[in-house]
Protein backbone atom coordinates (compact mmCIF):
# COMPACT_ATOMS: atom_id res chain seq x y z
CA UNK A 1 0.00 0.00 0.00
CA UNK A 2 2.83 2.30 0.50
CA UNK A 3 3.52 2.66 -3.28
CA UNK A 4 -0.09 3.40 -3.73
CA UNK A 5 0.15 6.34 -1.18
CA UNK A 6 3.59 7.51 -2.50
CA UNK A 7 1.34 7.59 -5.90
CA UNK A 8 -1.85 8.98 -5.55
CA UNK A 9 -1.86 10.59 -1.81
CA UNK A 10 -4.66 10.86 0.21
CA UNK A 11 -6.88 7.80 2.09
CA UNK A 12 -6.32 4.48 1.28
CA UNK A 13 -9.96 3.53 0.03
CA UNK A 14 -9.43 6.84 -2.95
CA UNK A 15 -6.23 5.25 -3.55
CA UNK A 16 -7.51 2.26 -4.38
CA UNK A 17 -10.15 2.91 -6.42
CA UNK A 18 -7.99 5.56 -8.34
CA UNK A 19 -5.75 2.22 -9.33
CA UNK A 20 -8.77 0.24 -10.05
CA UNK A 21 -9.95 2.99 -12.14
CA UNK A 22 -6.80 3.02 -14.28
CA UNK A 23 -5.90 -0.89 -14.31
CA UNK A 24 -9.73 -1.43 -16.15
CA UNK A 25 -9.19 1.27 -18.39
CA UNK A 26 -5.93 0.14 -19.01
CA UNK A 27 -7.02 -3.13 -20.30
CA UNK A 28 -8.49 -1.35 -23.65
CA UNK A 29 -5.47 0.41 -24.37
CA UNK A 30 -3.85 1.17 -28.00
CA UNK A 31 -3.43 3.05 -30.68
CA UNK A 32 -6.84 2.92 -32.37
CA UNK A 33 -9.57 5.43 -31.87
CA UNK A 34 -11.69 3.24 -29.01
CA UNK A 35 -7.84 2.33 -27.21
CA UNK A 36 -6.82 6.29 -27.09
CA UNK A 37 -9.80 7.08 -25.23
CA UNK A 38 -9.68 4.26 -22.48
CA UNK A 39 -5.82 5.83 -22.36
CA UNK A 40 -7.27 9.12 -21.96
CA UNK A 41 -9.75 7.72 -19.10
CA UNK A 42 -7.23 5.80 -17.18
CA UNK A 43 -4.86 8.80 -17.43
CA UNK A 44 -7.39 10.73 -15.40
CA UNK A 45 -6.65 9.15 -12.40
CA UNK A 46 -2.95 9.98 -12.59
CA UNK A 47 -0.67 13.18 -12.04
CA UNK A 48 0.75 14.41 -14.86
CA UNK A 49 4.21 13.95 -16.88
CA UNK A 50 6.05 11.16 -14.72
CA UNK A 51 3.36 10.62 -13.08
CA UNK A 52 1.22 8.71 -15.88
CA UNK A 53 4.77 6.45 -16.27
CA UNK A 54 3.24 3.40 -14.47
CA UNK A 55 0.29 3.30 -16.50
CA UNK A 56 2.49 1.53 -19.26
CA UNK A 57 3.20 -1.15 -16.77
CA UNK A 58 -0.40 -1.59 -16.30
CA UNK A 59 -0.99 -3.31 -20.57
CA UNK A 60 1.32 -4.92 -22.24
CA UNK A 61 0.21 -2.50 -25.11
CA UNK A 62 1.67 0.59 -23.34
CA UNK A 63 0.64 3.65 -23.09
CA UNK A 64 0.60 6.24 -26.09
CA UNK A 65 -0.72 9.65 -25.00
CA UNK A 66 -4.33 10.19 -25.96
CA UNK A 67 -1.89 14.32 -27.20
CA UNK A 68 0.39 12.17 -29.34
CA UNK A 69 0.63 12.58 -32.76
CA UNK A 70 1.01 8.51 -34.55
CA UNK A 71 1.19 8.91 -38.21
CA UNK A 72 3.36 5.60 -39.65
CA UNK A 73 1.85 2.65 -41.11
CA UNK A 74 5.03 0.80 -39.79
CA UNK A 75 5.23 0.97 -36.36
CA UNK A 76 6.34 -1.83 -34.10
CA UNK A 77 5.86 -1.28 -30.49
CA UNK A 78 7.25 -3.38 -27.62
CA UNK A 79 5.58 -4.39 -24.35
CA UNK A 80 4.84 -1.16 -22.19
CA UNK A 81 6.49 1.03 -24.22
CA UNK A 82 5.45 5.03 -22.69
CA UNK A 83 4.83 7.83 -25.48
CA UNK A 84 4.39 10.94 -23.61
CA UNK A 85 2.25 13.83 -24.59
CA UNK A 86 3.53 16.01 -27.52
CA UNK A 87 5.67 13.19 -28.53
CA UNK A 88 5.10 12.67 -32.68
CA UNK A 89 6.06 9.58 -34.78
CA UNK A 90 5.65 10.56 -38.57
CA UNK A 91 6.18 8.71 -41.63
CA UNK A 92 7.95 11.00 -44.91
CA UNK A 93 7.87 9.41 -48.27
CA UNK A 94 9.41 6.29 -48.17
CA UNK A 95 10.12 5.90 -44.71
CA UNK A 96 11.18 2.72 -43.45
CA UNK A 97 9.63 1.41 -40.31
CA UNK A 98 10.06 2.48 -36.57
CA UNK A 99 10.62 -0.35 -33.71
CA UNK A 100 10.64 0.51 -30.07
CA UNK A 101 11.29 -1.88 -27.62
CA UNK A 102 10.13 -3.27 -24.42
CA UNK A 103 9.99 -0.41 -21.98
CA UNK A 104 11.16 2.51 -24.14
CA UNK A 105 10.13 5.45 -22.83
CA UNK A 106 9.83 8.30 -24.91
CA UNK A 107 8.98 11.74 -23.49
CA UNK A 108 7.21 14.86 -24.67
CA UNK A 109 8.13 16.99 -27.35
CA UNK A 110 10.22 14.48 -28.74
CA UNK A 111 10.22 13.95 -32.41
CA UNK A 112 10.97 10.50 -34.39
CA UNK A 113 10.41 10.45 -38.54
CA UNK A 114 11.37 8.29 -41.35
CA UNK A 115 11.94 8.99 -44.70
CA UNK A 116 14.17 8.02 -47.97
CA UNK A 117 15.20 4.94 -47.08
CA UNK A 118 15.84 6.04 -43.41
CA UNK A 119 14.34 3.90 -40.33
CA UNK A 120 14.61 3.66 -36.52
CA UNK A 121 15.25 1.10 -33.77
CA UNK A 122 15.51 1.74 -30.42
CA UNK A 123 16.05 -0.94 -27.86
CA UNK A 124 14.56 -2.60 -24.93
CA UNK A 125 14.51 0.05 -21.41
CA UNK A 126 15.71 3.09 -23.37
CA UNK A 127 14.86 6.91 -22.37
CA UNK A 128 14.54 9.42 -24.33
CA UNK A 129 14.00 12.79 -22.56
CA UNK A 130 11.94 15.90 -24.23
CA UNK A 131 12.30 17.75 -27.25
CA UNK A 132 14.30 15.52 -28.76
CA UNK A 133 14.64 14.75 -32.52
CA UNK A 134 15.44 12.03 -34.76
CA UNK A 135 15.45 12.32 -37.98
CA UNK A 136 16.16 9.05 -39.72
CA UNK A 137 16.53 9.69 -43.88
CA UNK A 138 18.84 7.74 -46.21
CA UNK A 139 20.64 6.05 -43.15
CA UNK A 140 19.00 3.74 -40.14
CA UNK A 141 19.30 5.14 -36.92
CA UNK A 142 20.17 2.54 -34.60
CA UNK A 143 19.86 3.27 -30.48
CA UNK A 144 20.60 0.58 -28.41
CA UNK A 145 19.35 -0.71 -25.28
CA UNK A 146 19.89 1.08 -21.75
CA UNK A 147 20.50 4.48 -23.21
CA UNK A 148 20.16 7.17 -21.43
CA UNK A 149 19.07 9.96 -23.75
CA UNK A 150 19.21 13.76 -22.09
CA UNK A 151 16.75 16.47 -23.31
CA UNK A 152 17.21 18.68 -26.41
CA UNK A 153 19.42 15.98 -28.30
CA UNK A 154 19.52 15.39 -32.09
CA UNK A 155 20.31 12.47 -34.42
CA UNK A 156 21.37 13.39 -38.03
CA UNK A 157 22.58 10.64 -40.57
CA UNK A 158 22.33 13.32 -43.56
CA UNK A 159 22.85 16.84 -44.68
CA UNK A 160 22.42 19.01 -47.65
CA UNK A 161 24.81 19.10 -50.55
CA UNK A 162 27.08 22.66 -50.70
CA UNK A 163 27.96 22.59 -54.32
CA UNK A 164 28.45 26.49 -55.17
CA UNK A 165 26.04 27.64 -57.80
CA UNK A 166 22.67 25.80 -56.51
CA UNK A 167 20.16 26.86 -53.99
CA UNK A 168 21.11 24.83 -51.17
CA UNK A 169 17.57 23.90 -50.20
CA UNK A 170 17.50 22.15 -53.79
CA UNK A 171 20.69 20.24 -53.43
CA UNK A 172 19.89 16.67 -52.38
CA UNK A 173 20.45 14.76 -49.47
CA UNK A 174 23.70 12.77 -48.42
CA UNK A 175 24.72 10.83 -45.77
CA UNK A 176 28.17 9.36 -44.84
CA UNK A 177 26.16 6.52 -43.38
CA UNK A 178 23.64 5.37 -40.35
CA UNK A 179 23.82 6.20 -36.61
CA UNK A 180 24.89 3.95 -33.92
CA UNK A 181 24.44 4.33 -30.51
CA UNK A 182 25.74 0.99 -28.72
CA UNK A 183 23.47 -0.26 -24.84
CA UNK A 184 24.15 1.84 -21.73
CA UNK A 185 25.27 4.90 -23.48
CA UNK A 186 24.56 8.22 -21.96
CA UNK A 187 24.18 11.11 -23.64
CA UNK A 188 23.90 14.45 -21.87
CA UNK A 189 21.80 17.89 -22.78
CA UNK A 190 21.53 19.08 -26.00
CA UNK A 191 24.38 16.22 -27.47
CA UNK A 192 24.17 16.44 -31.64
CA UNK A 193 25.14 13.11 -33.45
CA UNK A 194 25.96 13.30 -36.96
CA UNK A 195 26.20 10.46 -39.60
CA UNK A 196 28.10 7.75 -39.88
CA UNK A 197 28.95 7.58 -36.35
CA UNK A 198 28.93 5.08 -33.83
CA UNK A 199 28.56 5.66 -29.92
CA UNK A 200 30.50 2.66 -28.34
CA UNK A 201 28.81 0.52 -25.50
CA UNK A 202 29.01 2.32 -22.18
CA UNK A 203 29.90 5.72 -24.12
CA UNK A 204 29.44 8.80 -22.16
CA UNK A 205 29.04 11.99 -24.44
CA UNK A 206 29.03 15.34 -22.93
CA UNK A 207 26.07 17.84 -22.41
CA UNK A 208 26.32 20.19 -25.85
CA UNK A 209 28.72 18.09 -27.55
CA UNK A 210 28.87 17.28 -31.50
CA UNK A 211 29.72 13.84 -32.50
CA UNK A 212 31.19 13.92 -35.52
CA UNK A 213 33.25 11.23 -35.07
CA UNK A 214 32.91 7.47 -33.80
CA UNK A 215 33.41 7.28 -29.48
CA UNK A 216 34.58 3.80 -28.60
CA UNK A 217 33.23 1.62 -25.90
CA UNK A 218 33.33 3.21 -22.22
CA UNK A 219 34.84 6.27 -23.78
CA UNK A 220 33.46 9.67 -21.74
CA UNK A 221 33.61 12.48 -25.10
CA UNK A 222 33.78 15.99 -24.94
CA UNK A 223 33.20 19.35 -27.08
CA UNK A 224 32.67 20.54 -30.49
CA UNK A 225 33.14 18.34 -32.10
CA UNK A 226 33.66 15.68 -29.73
CA UNK A 227 36.88 14.53 -28.34
CA UNK A 228 38.03 11.93 -26.11
CA UNK A 229 38.81 12.77 -22.51
CA UNK A 230 39.31 9.46 -20.94
CA UNK A 231 37.86 6.01 -20.23
CA UNK A 232 35.33 5.30 -17.52
CA UNK A 233 37.73 2.48 -16.09
CA UNK A 234 40.36 5.68 -15.28
CA UNK A 235 37.74 7.03 -12.74
CA UNK A 236 37.74 3.94 -10.54
CA UNK A 237 41.42 3.59 -10.88
CA UNK A 238 41.31 0.47 -13.66
CA UNK A 239 42.83 1.82 -16.47
CA UNK A 240 41.21 0.82 -19.78
CA UNK A 241 43.17 -1.21 -22.16
CA UNK A 242 42.57 0.92 -25.55
CA UNK A 243 44.22 -1.59 -27.81
CA UNK A 244 41.50 -3.67 -27.65
CA UNK A 245 38.36 -0.93 -26.74
CA UNK A 246 36.24 -0.83 -29.84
Amino acid sequence: MRWLAKRYGGGAIPRIIRYGWASFWMRFAGLRYVGRLATLLASWSASPFYGCKFLAQLSFKGYQSPRSTIHHSDLHLGAHVFIDDRVLIFEDHEGGPVELGEGVSIYRDTIIQTGYGGSVNIGPYTHIQPRCQISAYLAPIQIGSGVQIAPNCAFYPFDHGLAAGELIRKQPLQTKGGIIVGDDAWLGVGVIVLSGVRIGRGAVVGAGSVVTRNVPDYAIAVGVPARILKYRGDLAGNPVDRENVT
